[in-house]
């Protein structure tokens, strides 16, 4: 029915390689010390698969038994595959600051991958958290560049500091213009 992927970490494994809770529900257990290593799984459907248009395979992952499932998210037949960020949940204690006590004899709860066959229109939104951080970092550094750039110019005038008008024109001019005889500098903006 369907296939996945842990890029950098394995070769293709197939829905058989989960076991199947009922028709419409599969988890495959991962060992408790590597599932953290796990940062990504590429899901696809497999090419015989007909999914209705209205359903769609969605993924949960869950870091020990009595942490949550937390959705990552979907394939459906309209998108047929998907490179997904494995958000594991924390652990939960009742303080931070209070030690965990590990028992030497004692096996951990292993991390569980969950795929379920949903309504696609019940299914959340994701919103990639690492795209987003890597936006937000970047939006950071072109804006640590434009001020950088505005305080060689800044004059002051009492507690206000005071620009040329037409900084920003003249910010984006230079911008535009390294951008196009350098190449490697957007690189130096990207993390």
């Amino acid at each position: 029915m369907f296939g996945v992927v842990f890029p950098d970490r394995s070769f293709p494994l197939d829905s058989s390689a989960f076991i199947q809770i009922d028709p419409l529900h599969w988890i495959l257990e991962m060992s408790a010390e590597s599932y953290l290593e796990m940062k990504q799984i590429c899901i696809f459907l497999l090419n015989n698969l007909t999914l209705p248009p209205d359903k769609a395979l969605a993924v949960y992952v869950q870091s020990n038994n009595s942490s949550p499932f937390v959705f990552c998210g979907a394939v459906n037949a309209s998108r047929p595959s998907a490179l997904l960020t494995l958000h594991w949940p924390e652990e939960t204690s009742s303080s931070s600051d209070v030690p965990r006590i590990t028992y030497p004899d004692a096996t951990p709860s292993p991390a569980k991958i969950g795929v379920s066959v949903e309504d696609l229109a019940t299914l959340p939104q994701v919103v990639d958290a690492g795209a987003q951080g890597r936006i937000e970092k970047l939006a950071m550094k072109v804006g640590e560049n434009l001020f950088n750039f505005m305080q060689s110019f800044c004059g002051v005038d009492g507690n206000r500091l005071v620009v040329p008008m037409d900084i920003l024109d003249r910010w984006f001019i230079k911008f535009r213009e390294r951008a196009k005889r350098d190449p490697d500098y957007l690189k130096g903006f990207s993390l």
